[in-house]
């Protein structure tokens, strides 16, 4: 699903340039697990950034679904990362002004779909009940506690059917039993859309779920 080959990501910076991954290698399959650790500063979600096509590297290869991400222009990528990209972000970014379950919609409003709207909206209804939501459907962001977030966030990035679910320390802000609570969401979710999942953290218990974990150091990836 992950095909990454001699990756180099290098920043302009007033000092001179800044090279922030050096020639990394990863594969990934679908319905695999992989887990990013390292220290802040290492590169973790500049390596998200690039899987997710939300930026291009430098030099080396990625490729997506045996989709070379290279070859695509920036409306193709905003395509391509709608339809085969989950993003589970730090901050989660729900529209305050829609109701839960009209956040979990929106990565559907791009359009194109076959899928008619009763049956997207079963569909996003049928997530948020498995994330233990399916009363909280007609509330704002506002009104939900971080964790009820993170959980309208990993319903969101499913309701796709992504190829690739790419969560940035989807545990950081919360409490230790929380983050228990949604480490076991996260992998149960995953195991059932059979999608490939790279998980950035720093907490080494949801790494520990993970069926492999790398470290960045220096900008190079270790095993």
């Amino acid at each position: 699903m992950i095909d990454v080959a001699s990756l180099t990501k290098t920043y302009a910076s007033p000092g001179g340039p800044v090279t922030v991954l050096r020639d990394l290698s990863l594969r990934v399959a679908a319905g695999e697990s992989v887990a990013i650790v390292g220290p802040s500063g290492s590169g973790k979600t500049t390596l998200l950034n690039l899987l997710g096509a939300l930026d291009q590297p430098s030099s080396g290869s990625i490729a997506i679904g045996g989709v070379p991400l290279a070859g695509l222009d920036p409306a193709a990528a905003a395509r391509f990362r709608n339809r085969s990209i989950g993003f589970i972000f730090q901050l989660h970014y729900l529209l305050p002004q829609c109701t839960v379950l009209e956040n979990v919609l929106v990565p559907r409003l791009a359009g194109g779909w076959e899928e008619s709207a009763a049956d997207t909206r079963a569909r996003a209804e049928s997530l948020l009940e498995q994330v233990g939501l399916r009363d909280r459907l007609a509330h704002l962001p506002w009104q939900l506690s971080g964790g009820e977030q993170l959980r309208v966030a990993i319903a969101r990035a499913l309701i796709n059917r992504p190829k690739l679910i790419l969560a940035d320390e989807p545990t950081g802000s919360l409490d230790p039993a929380t983050g228990e609570r949604i480490a076991e969401l996260l992998l149960r979710t995953h195991a059932g859309a059979d999608a490939a999942l790279v998980v950035v953290t720093h907490n080494p218990g949801l790494a520990r779920r993970m069926q492999r974990t790398y470290r960045l150091e220096a900008g190079r990836l270790l095993a």
